[in-house]
């Protein structure tokens, strides 16, 4: 067991002892698929989930607590996050397999997820490996990819509130609907037991790879992005909703639409956090102007922009010949 850590200076030196991970000022650019945003004011990757209760249990009431997972959804502003960013890491991403039953850390892959259910021959899980996130996110948002979502699998989870009580949550109790579920913003969860179904573990494979070579053809995939930008309103497709509005290839700054896929937004090497959401500003906006559909943000934001200055190539330009 590691020895308890001390904090020592402004917001970390009044925290508990931990035996995870605590670090000051720590930058959050590098926790993100988009590689942009600021710094957390204290950065947390608790050891397991007993290490997390105790860090609830003992915080200084009032400090914010923001939980991330792999940053493949995620947004950082660029002036960063005050208070306390938990990091749900490998130390929270344990998979175990029991029959038809798959448990998972908040923290684990869905990838893996899906790559556990297809070793052990349990069938149902495949959308996991077209999913970039961890079972944390996916419970969050009732994730979902070619054909299946979270609330089609899940036999319970965990959360755990800010007072540090474990609730055991069903799926009934989840209120999932499209890319939501209604557990307290400020609960977190810690894991899930999910359920799969016994089949051809060659046929599972077949199925993960067709989900691999879908994205691949689809997707702008090894770029600086964010994953979906916006949901998908009823009866349409955020894509499509871009891509009549005219922003294929829009940029600002150093962010980018994807040409490959108009509902990704792109680092094309020098983007900012605010690059990134001022254009995806202005797309809701084009695409409200021509056809009245208000679109939502998909991609978590999170944090302060910078104060006193606008977004460093803040600037709308069209698509490049």
């Amino acid at each position: 067991m590691k020895a308890a850590l001390r904090p020592s200076a402004g917001l970390i030196g009044r925290l508990p002892p931990v035996r995870g991970h605590l670090a000051s000022n720590a930058p959050l650019d590098r926790e993100t698929w988009f590689r942009v945003g600021g710094a957390a004011e204290v950065l947390f990757r608790p050891a397991d989930r007993d290490d997390l209760i105790e860090m609830l249990r003992g915080i200084p009431e009032g400090t914010p607590v923001t939980v991330i997972g792999l940053g493949s959804n995620l947004l950082v502003r660029d002036g960063g996050v005050r208070g306390i960013v938990v990091r749900m890491g490998r130390e929270m991403a344990g998979i175990e397999v029991d029959g038809d039953r798959v448990s998972a850390g908040a923290g684990a892959p869905d990838p893996a997820v899906a790559a556990a259910a297809r070793d052990a021959g349990l069938a149902g899980l495949e959308f996991l490996s077209g999913i970039p996130g961890t079972i944390g996110g996916a419970l969050r948002m009732n994730a979902g990819a070619y054909g299946g979502e979270m609330e089609d699998i899940l036999v319970f989870c965990e959360a755990v509130d800010p007072d540090g009580e474990v609730h055991r949550v069903g799926p009934d109790e989840m209120g999932f609907g499209y890319r939501h579920c209604s557990v307290p913003d400020d609960w977190i969860f810690t894991g899930a037991v999910m359920r799969g179904t016994p089949g051809d573990r060659n046929d599972i494979a077949a199925r993960m790879v067709e989900i691999r070579q879908n994205r691949e053809a689809s997707q702008p995939m090894r770029t600086r992005t964010g994953g979906s930008t916006f949901r998908n309103p009823n009866g349409h497709t955020a894509w499509q909703l871009v891509d009549e509005a005219g922003c294929r290839g829009l940029m600002c700054g150093g962010a980018r639409v994807s040409e490959k896929h108009t509902n990704f937004l792109i680092n094309t090497g020098n983007a900012t956090a605010g690059d990134l959401e001022v254009l995806g500003e202005e797309i809701r906006a084009r695409v409200r102007a021509g056809s009245g559909i208000e679109l939502h943000w998909e991609i978590r934001r999170i944090g302060e922009p910078l104060t006193g200055s606008e977004p460093a190539g803040s600037q709308i330009r069209e698509r490049r010949p």
